[in-house]
């Protein structure tokens, strides 16, 4: 069965991407006397995430220090915005060995990266984990990170699925390209594998040229778990070519809707069946013993952003500059000026877009006023105690297919903040019979498919 099916209840996995960012490592419920990036802080929290039977932790990733804001680093450096930002694979490999049976999520650019090391590194890591790793590819929007691996300026949108797309298809076919039951290891006569059953794949392609094959066993998985979180036609059309499990946005449940049908419609269009791949929507709560709690707790995170911490953070994630924008504009004008410099029309601006219009004429400050809502994630989070979020999460999850799941995020500090979801919210949707079941496989395809 393919990764993403979730027959018989929702599956939860935690964002652990920026547990250190936007004033987290500070505030109230923070590790005292351990900093990112500490390898013991997960190690805890994995445990803690998988003794409530969470599915999978992911990490995504950024390799540039955003310096889209005013074109400088210094408002990111000075606040921590979507910076520091480690390359996770060690962490991943340490923590899968205080764990069993959750799953990791690493991140890596199609954009940037080479196939043929993504692929061997992520089957070593597969070895590792014992069959636990998801490899979620990126085509990456940031100028920031692609000015450290020599580009000037970002590819054009669609070319950049163009590459993904043969990117996936090389680390595919190296994955294949030593089957199974090529390792013999026969002690008695020293032969080790079969080599009618190890091949090259001789690919060549508009962006690579790879002859292989990979110079590896077989991982437990063969090959990992495949995320993708495009939701352009796009990208939607690149998942439906390969993903087992896709990251949604969570906030509009009009627009889940909308991705799930069209991505139903792209999986029908490549005879796959629309059952087999389930969403996971991105969602951040809050949640609290009390509602008064929580909501205390998200008043206390609204103290952190001023207009340099939003402006680093949207300029960042849009790639273009926001502090250019005139004293009043046209939506559709700002979302095509975005669509030119190759930049990211999702998210905020594509959010606005489908609320007012391209016509709508929107003031800097009424539009700031949107984008810290929207960085601070408060404009569509749940917050509440545990009753409240399984009811809306329930609501939610029966009107937008009841396949896939969330990948909870939240603003509050690392460990209280995913700590209190693994103790107070997925307990909760566990005793009303909504998750699917507890690691019922051996291998992190295998749970994600019960």
């Amino acid at each position: 069965m393919d990764g993403g099916r979730s027959v018989n209840g929702m599956h939860i996995a935690f964002d652990l991407s920026f547990t250190h960012t936007e004033g987290r490592w500070a505030r109230a419920g923070s590790w005292i006397g351990r900093d990112f990036p500490d390898a013991r802080m997960y190690m805890e929290l994995a445990q803690t995430a998988e003794r409530a039977g969470v599915d999978m932790l992911f990490f995504g990733d950024g390799t540039g220090i955003p310096d889209t804001w005013r074109g400088s680093i210094a408002p990111a450096v000075e606040w921590g915005i979507q910076w520091p930002r480690h390359d996770m694979s060690p962490v991943i490999a340490a923590v899968s060995t205080v764990t069993s049976a959750i799953g990791f999520g690493l991140t890596y650019s199609s954009t940037f990266m080479h196939p043929f090391y993504v692929a061997r590194l992520l089957n070593s890591l597969d070895h590792v984990t014992n069959g636990r790793i998801a490899f979620n590819v990126v085509a990456s929007t940031r100028s920031a990170d692609a000015a450290n691996y020599g580009y000037d300026e970002l590819p054009e949108h669609d070319l950049r699925y163009e590459r993904m797309e043969e990117f996936v298809g090389v680390c595919q076919a190296l994955w294949d390209s030593v089957t199974p039951d090529a390792i013999i290891r026969d002690r008695a006569s020293g032969r080790f594998a079969d080599p009618a059953k190890i091949a090259p794949i001789n690919h060549r392609g508009r962006f690579f040229s790879v002859r292989g094959p990979l110079p590896a066993v077989p991982s437990p998985q063969v090959r990992p778990v495949l995320v993708q979180a495009g939701n352009s036609a796009r990208g939607i059309a690149a998942s439906a070519r390969f993903a087992d499990v896709v990251f949604g946005f969570g906030a509009n449940l009009r627009g889940q809707q909308r991705h799930r049908e069209r991505l139903d419609e792209a999986l029908t269009a490549e005879g796959r069946k629309p059952e087999s791949v389930g969403i996971l929507w991105a969602t951040q709560v809050i949640v609290g013993r009390t509602t008064e709690e929580a909501k205390a707790r998200r008043a206390h995170v609204l103290e952190f952003w001023d207009t340099e911490a939003v402006g680093a953070f949207l300029s960042h994630n849009m790639g273009y500059d926001l502090s250019r924008l005139p004293a009043a504009f046209r939506l559709g004008d700002l979302r095509d000026e975005i669509h030119a410099a190759q930049a990211s029309q999702a998210g905020l601006i594509g959010a606005l877009v489908a609320e007012y219009g391209d016509d709508h004429r929107m003031s800097r400050e009424e539009f700031f006023e949107h984008g810290w809502k929207s960085a601070t994630g408060i404009d569509h989070s749940i917050v509440g105690d545990a009753g409240t979020i399984a009811d809306a999460l329930e609501e939610n999850f029966a009107a937008t297919g009841s396949r896939g799941g969330y990948m909870f995020s939240t603003p509050l500090s690392m460990p209280s903040g995913f700590g209190e979801i693994a103790e107070l919210l997925v307990p909760e949707l566990r005793r009303r019979g909504v998750l699917a079941p507890r690691y019922p496989g051996r291998t992190l395809r295998e749970n994600l498919a019960g």
